[in-house]
């Protein structure tokens, strides 16, 4: 999966080994709550996080970050 390095200031490909998923949940000022999908790696210790879709996300055969 490639991601961008903005420490690096170019993109990544980083192996599927090294990829976890994670959902952030928000509750908005209306009242709803919002679910984000991400994944997740750590490259030479720069933490790279990626949103994407919920099918995406679903696809995605990673272990889930807590």
């Amino acid at each position: 999966m490639q991601f961008y390095d903005v420490k690096a200031r170019k993109k990544v490909e980083v192996a599927e080994t090294q990829l976890k998923k994670k959902t952030y949940t928000r509750k908005t000022v209306n009242g709803t709550v919002q679910t984000r999908y991400a994944v997740r790696a750590n490259v030479n210790g720069t933490n790279l996080t990626k949103f994407v879709s919920k099918d995406a996300y679903d696809k995605l055969n990673v272990p889930v970050e807590k």
